[in-house]
């Protein structure tokens, strides 16, 4: 069960995370926060740092990549392809952590809406159980709760 606020991170497959969080907004509002780098600046890395850059070529075959300087001063960036695109639905792509190139992953955002209120689902396809542990293990869940909190505030204060 879902608390306010709070994004529950499980492991579905040995390969897989999974991350679900609702949010008090329409599912449009929340793929908008989601997609469009002058709002992606403002949510992700959550309070690790500040996003320097959010590029976004939003079509299938389209290239994304953000860029943090965390707190401690070092660079934090992670690229990939879109591989699937369902406006306010569905969005796949694959993945990669700078610092961890070979571990590319793919990535699947799926969107649902039941009154007003969005559950997202972020599907982490890892290519075998290290990468996904070294995921897990690299401290992701806290950075990922305060991005969720930020896309929330977001979401909700989009009209």
């Amino acid at each position: 069960m879902m608390t306010k606020n709070s994004a529950v991170v499980s492991l579905p497959e040995p390969t897989q995370v999974l991350i679900t969080r609702e949010f008090d907004a329409p599912r449009h509002l929340v793929y908008r926060a989601w997609t469009t780098p002058e709002l992606i600046r403002r949510w992700w890395g959550g309070d690790r740092g500040t996003c320097t850059s959010a590029e976004v070529d939003l079509r299938v075959g389209g290239r994304w990549r953000y860029v943090m300087i965390a707190n401690g001063g070092f660079e934090v960036a992670f690229h990939g392809e879109y591989t699937e695109i369902v406006p306010d639905e569905r969005l796949a792509s694959t993945e990669i952590y700078e610092g961890m190139p070979e571990a590319e992953a793919t990535s699947t955002l799926t969107l649902t809406e039941a009154g007003g209120r969005t559950t997202l689902q972020l599907l982490v396809q890892h290519s075998c159980r290290e990468h996904r542990d070294a995921h897990i293990e690299s401290g992701m869940e806290e950075g990922m709760q305060e991005s969720m909190n930020h896309l929330d505030q977001i979401s909700s204060d989009l009209t």
